[in-house]
């Protein structure tokens, strides 16, 4: 079954905050694909395998570095996501960084101090799970968080909102001129599908684990969420970091979606493996003949 990178891209990636809006992307949509479990199993293996073909080619240039960003309401499947569409990277060239409730240490410095240290090098892919975006999300919606931060009180005004997006817009411009690739992905899911996957959590044993009473008292809030989460994509959309808004309510189909815009992007940077020069190959001869006349 062949369906192009663009098909499963395109709809989805986000530049420019004009005309975008959470409630026009529906979180069910599959884009007409009515594909069986094994057709979308061989469907990802395939972008699986030529993204790991991609990162080898990354890794040996040394040259550019990625950063995948992905920001969700609870049980959208950000770590689903994570684990399928990265399987076939090698772990020495990817790092996974999961952002929880900021430390003291980490209370004591900027909003996006943590997630500067956790930045990949050239030649690796970086994802964050959840990112400084949760401070112009959570931050926002829950006003105790802010006050938390310690900010000294006259830099806490009506305009802290729009400040924090033109600092993370000017820190993206900053790392996309330094040679790293940033997406970002928002995995869009309904509220009446995250309610279906909070259940099952809680009836499968196996999945008690991951459930919070905190994600419920959160789900008061969605309505809330939903105006941060098209207010901080409107401003922090752009050319050099866009975002794919991802339907969400299928999993299969939001990571065949994750995994095509990946794809799409490195093979826009035409990787390849590094060349050797003329010396390099006759030292390479000499190695060779050294070795084959061994005893």
């Amino acid at each position: 079954m062949t369906i192009s990178v663009a098909d499963f891209v395109k709809p989805y990636r986000i530049v420019s905050g004009k005309g975008a809006k959470l409630s026009e992307i529906d979180p069910g949509d599959t884009r007409r694909l009515k594909l069986d479990k094994d057709d979308a199993k061989d469907l990802l293996q395939g972008g699986v395998e030529r993204l790991s073909d991609l990162q080898e080619k990354l890794y040996a240039q040394d040259r550019w570095a990625v950063l995948l960003i992905f920001q969700a309401m609870d049980a959208a499947g950000k770590d689903g996501a994570i684990k399928h569409v990265m399987s076939g990277i090698n772990p020495q060239g990817c790092h996974v960084t999961a952002f929880k409730v900021p430390s003291s240490t980490e209370l004591d410095h900027d909003f996006m101090w943590r997630c500067q240290l956790a930045l990949p090098e050239r030649g690796r892919i970086g994802i964050f799970n959840r990112s400084y975006y949760e401070e112009v999300l959570v931050a926002r919606v829950h006003q105790e968080v802010l006050k938390r931060q310690k900010l000294p009180p006259e830099l806490v005004t009506e305009r802290i909102w729009t400040e924090r997006f033109e600092d993370i817009r000017a820190f993206e411009r900053y790392l996309a001129r330094n040679g790293t690739i940033v997406l970002k992905f928002f995995l869009h899911v309904s509220k009446g599908e995250q309610k279906k996957r909070f259940l099952e959590r809680i009836d499968d044993p196996a999945k008690n684990w991951k459930f919070s009473m905190a994600d419920v008292a959160e789900r008061a809030h969605w309505d809330r969420y939903m105006e941060a989460y098209d207010d901080m994509i409107r401003h922090t959309a752009s050319e050099e970091a866009p975002w794919f808004v991802v339907p969400a309510d299928t999993k299969w189909f939001t990571r065949l979606v994750v995994a095509a815009a990946i794809i799409d992007r490195l093979e826009r940077l035409k990787l390849h493996f590094p060349t050797v020069d003329d010396a390099t190959r006759a030292a390479l001869q000499d190695a060779r003949k050294a070795l084959l006349a061994e005893d």
